[in-house]
């Protein structure tokens, strides 16, 4: 039998993305998607991708009623509000895409695979990591749960135009993007929170400052991090550490060879690659920012919640060139 799956907010790039993975999951019965803001349109009307896929019509209208799963894709802060007024039975897995539930709250659990895969197959309410805070904490668990880090931690990080949302707004514009490159949230992020609150349950003597640079790029999709700390060991011990930590990860691999962010754009893929330079050592970590940061990664929780194959309707090929 397939599971009946609603997706609320559906109209912009994280809801696109589900849309595209979801008609095509074998197990997936698209039930409804819903937007208010575009209500009474064909789904190829919005996401032109889909023609030939989908024939599903956008709805304003929730159910609630034989629904077996539901992701949210509202705007954030507004998630706890809807399912305050929308109750869903508590069989329903609920995957929600917002930061509303982030800290756990409300009875979520914090929904990154690599590290709580076990308690997320038993689960209903799964907060789907960020995306920056995704390629940082794969990047850096291994080395956190070893306890290797002891100074703060320097991380910076750019992030395609996709990032920033489908509504536009002037640092989204192509005449800013292009050509261009800027920092904000400077040492602020919001993502920095949840990046903490893992670190801490997978070491709690974890206490370092993590100085977090992010970039707007001047490309549509991916996240490439850069993270380095003082390392007294051999770069062949880090490798080995990193590779054992992932062993069994369907998604995350490390990679003895230097990395690029076509590699993972259109992938639910994390790719690391390691160096040691002037006593320091570096992680490159690089995702697709809708795929692995949001909704490839929402489907890799959804799988693993239904004890599905955890890349079922996931096996993607990159766009390399």
């Amino acid at each position: 039998m397939k599971i009946n799956v609603a997706i609320i907010g559906a109209a912009g790039y994280t809801g696109g993305e589900l849309l595209r993975l979801l008609v095509h999951h074998p197990m997936v019965n698209l039930t409804y998607v819903h937007s208010n803001s575009q209500k009474g349109k064909r789904v190829t009307e919005v996401h032109s991708d889909l023609i030939g896929d989908s024939d599903l019509i956008f709805t304003d209208q929730v159910s609630t009623d034989g629904i077996d799963a539901v992701f949210l894709g509202l705007p954030h802060g507004e998630t706890k509000g809807f399912l305050d007024t929308y109750k869903f039975s508590d069989d329903t897995v609920i995957i929600d895409l917002s930061t509303d539930f982030r800290d756990e709250s409300n009875g979520f659990l914090y929904g990154l695979p690599e590290i709580n895969s076990e308690q997320i197959k038993s689960t209903k309410k799964i907060a789907n990591p960020g995306c920056f805070a995704t390629a940082i904490q794969l990047g850096l668990a291994p080395a956190v749960v070893k306890n290797w880090i002891k100074n703060p931690v320097h991380i910076s990080g750019i992030t395609g135009s996709t990032g920033a949302g489908k509504k536009l707004a002037e640092t989204s514009h192509f005449s800013y993007r292009s050509s261009n490159m800027s920092v904000y949230k400077l040492f602020t992020h919001q993502h920095l929170q949840e990046i903490k609150q893992t670190f801490l349950q997978i070491q709690p003597e974890f206490n370092s400052e993590l100085l977090f640079v992010p970039y707007r790029g001047n490309f549509p999709r991916g996240i490439w991090i850069t993270s380095y700390f003082p390392f007294d060991g051999e770069l062949e011990e880090a490798y080995q550490l990193y590779e054992a930590f992932y062993k069994d990860a369907s998604f995350t691999h490390v990679s003895r060879n230097d990395i690029d962010l076509k590699q993972v754009v259109n992938t639910n893929k994390c790719i690391i690659h390691i160096k040691k330079e002037q006593g320091q050592l570096v992680i490159y970590s690089a995702i697709d920012n809708l795929l692995k940061g949001a909704s490839g990664q929402a489907v890799q929780n959804f799988n693993l919640a239904f004890g599905l194959e955890e890349d079922l309707g996931l096996k993607l090929k990159s766009i390399a060139f």
